[in-house]
């Protein structure tokens, strides 16, 4: 056995397949009302990301920049999900097709991926395009071969990775179809029931790492007598989904706010998970930011995490990429 095993964690990739880059402005299109229009714009230049087509280079710096870790983990939001109904539409899974083939051919045998949402469908920030459609479900399962759930076992360390959408359903529902509501609910009470049963079957000493892509999800984890039961080896949860620190200390500074209704399905969503932020700490929350990162930080990059073979507490390592413009095509 190694003295240790190295991981290397990349998250939101957000690639763009040439079918979502002939979609630019599609967040602003899907925004009828001016106001709000003007705010989200506002919101992408100087603080979230200016351009979200911009960066498909980032994915090959990550694969030369990542060395040969025993074990690669995305963190789940492989395309931009321009049309916000997941890999259901034909572009957006052009573009996770294109992450998870590439990740696979740099580290072959040595590639774990978690769902992200936008594999599944969002509605837009301001507007009420989109949604979660199974159709996205069944070929992220499916066609592109993510796992909804997996456990990996390294030296005497345990490695789970859970989909968050399915476990943050009571604050995603309303960003369902009806028709599709009752299929939904099935697939969380499944997905429960393996993570209960993979958590009951550790040995009480094992130390663990979660993977869980939106952190919304944790605080309903943390209603599960058998996540509590836990949570006293788990080393870490490693969450993606807010690209940035900046984005992660705001969400602890606003944790325990009310629901926010009338701007959006989007702006209750994140209210909503705001709201249960409290109950993030007990699961040790480690950010993997994007690969590009905010506008306003630019601290893009991935995480190097070392875990020794004796079980004592994992290394974490930033690795920062350069906001370097995206190369012109040829």
């Amino acid at each position: 056995m190694p003295e240790a095993f190295q991981l290397a964690v990349v998250s939101d990739v957000h690639y763009a397949s040439p079918g979502e880059q002939a979609r630019r402005g599609y967040e602003a299109r899907a925004i009828p009302r001016r106001l709000p229009r003007l705010l989200v714009q506002v919101w992408r230049h100087w603080i979230w990301l200016r351009d979200p087509l911009a960066h498909n280079h980032l994915l090959e710096t990550f694969c030369a920049r990542a060395g040969a870790p025993d074990l690669v983990v995305a963190n789940g939001d492989y395309s931009c999900d321009s049309a916000f109904v997941g890999v259901s539409d034909a572009a957006a899974c052009a573009s996770a097709r294109h992450v998870l083939e590439t990740l696979h051919a740099h580290f072959p045998g040595r590639l774990a991926a978690v769902l992200g949402d936008h594999e599944l469908g969002k509605m837009s920030l301001a507007g009420a395009v989109g949604g979660l459609r199974l159709a996205s479900w069944e070929r992220a399962t499916g066609e592109l071969g993510l796992q909804p759930f997996w456990r990996l076992e390294l030296g005497p360390w345990t490695l789970l990775g859970v989909t968050s959408t399915l476990l943050a359903l009571p604050v995603l529902e309303g960003e369902t179809l009806p028709a599709e509501r009752v299929q939904w609910w099935a697939l969380r009470n499944a997905h429960l029931r393996e993570i209960r049963e993979a958590l009951t079957a550790l040995a009480p000493d094992r130390r663990w790492l979660l993977f869980c892509h939106d952190p919304t999800a944790l605080s309903f984890l943390a209603e599960e007598p058998a996540v509590q039961a836990r949570l006293a080896t788990l080393e870490a949860t490693v969450i993606g989904h807010l690209h940035s620190r900046l984005i992660l200390w705001q969400s602890r500074w606003l944790a325990g706010m009310p629901e926010i209704r009338g701007l959006g399905a989007g702006i209750r969503r994140m209210s909503r998970a705001l709201r249960g932020a409290r109950s993030w700490c007990p699961f040790k929350v480690r950010l993997c930011p994007s690969l590009a990162g905010s506008e306003l930080l630019k601290d893009g990059g991935f995480l190097r995490v070392t875990l020794p073979a004796d079980a004592r507490p994992a290394h974490w390592h930033k690795v920062r990429l350069p906001r370097t413009p995206q190369p012109a095509a040829r």
